[in-house]
């Protein structure tokens, strides 16, 4: 299988260098892909002679190791893409994916917080020391720009206009700029004035969110502060950092927000992604029709 190892580092290579993914999308594929090659070397299957019927056993596979829909999903969709670069480069004369549906993702309801709740959690970190300043500026921007976990982690203190009240968002090869509220902005001028000077230990340090070690914080280490928090303010529902880019997204298409503009804020370069906040709408509006129509 040395030459199906050949391909899968062009193959790779073509996506981080042409296609510019996201290491957590390369990461992914290379999972994806890696895995599939171990399942046709135990069964002595050469890469190039795989055909529909050899796609639809390894599905099922797949299945048989209660792999879940999406994870199935995205399997044949990085085997999918990987056998149309084979074609590009003249390796395969056919995709053996061909005409093999995907199997039904069922689109899940994220899980929000209502007003209330992100109320209570974002009133938690107090600003009596320099954790607790640093903390109220990172969730204040988790929610006041609906940005992924990777992406918060990922700022430079460079990306963040106090004046202007925006802040740049770089993720893979594209970049956004996202409006902050004014407590968003007083949170983070408070950190970065007062907080972060102190937290830093080396004067060149870029990242925007610091440690205790005065290293750029990690995703660990952000998931961490949530919990705490949560806790602390005795909220029951389970809260993830992406919980509070949810209820973002949520809040601001429930108060008349364009889902054009939600889109764009959270970097969705499809609107279908987006869309799946619309059944909270939805809701609220078959609440106002149960409470006002006369014959409801």
């Amino acid at each position: 299988m040395a030459k199906m190892e050949k391909q899968i580092k062009q193959f790779l290579d073509f996506l981080q260098n042409e296609k510019r993914v996201s290491n957590n999308t390369l990461q992914s594929y290379s999972r994806d892909i890696h895995q599939f090659e171990s399942y046709l070397s135990q069964n002595k299957i050469n890469y190039n002679k795989v055909d529909n019927t050899k796609i639809q056993e390894y599905l099922k596979h797949l299945q048989d190791l209660n792999k879940k829909t999406s994870t199935i999903s995205r399997n044949l969709a990085s085997i999918r893409s990987f056998y149309q670069y084979l074609i590009r480069i003249k390796k395969m004369k056919y995709d053996p994916t061909d005409n093999i549906q995907s199997p039904k993702v069922e689109k899940r309801v994220p899980s929000v917080l209502t007003a209330d709740e992100v109320e209570k959690l974002l009133s938690q970190p107090k600003d009596v020391d320099l954790k607790g300043t640093r903390d109220k500026a990172m969730l204040e921007v988790a929610y006041a720009t609906g940005m992924r976990v990777t992406e918060i982690i990922s700022l430079d203190l460079e990306d963040v206009h106090i004046e202007d009240g925006f802040i740049t968002c770089k993720s893979a090869n594209k970049q956004r700029n996202i409006p902050l509220g004014s407590i968003s902005i007083a949170a983070l001028n408070e950190y970065i004035k007062d907080a972060r000077p102190i937290m830093i230990k080396d004067e060149n340090e870029k990242a925007l969110f610091v440690n205790v070690n005065g290293k750029r914080l990690t995703r660990q280490g952000f998931w961490k502060i949530v919990k705490f928090y949560k806790e602390q303010a005795h909220i029951t529902k389970d809260i993830t950092p992406h919980v509070l880019r949810h209820s973002f997204a949520t809040h601001l298409l429930q108060n008349g927000a364009d889902l054009k503009a939600i889109q764009t804020m959270l970097g969705h370069s499809d609107i279908s992604s987006t869309q799946v906040y619309t059944q909270f709408q939805d809701a609220g509006i078959r609440d106002i029709y149960r409470r006002t129509h006369p014959r409801a």
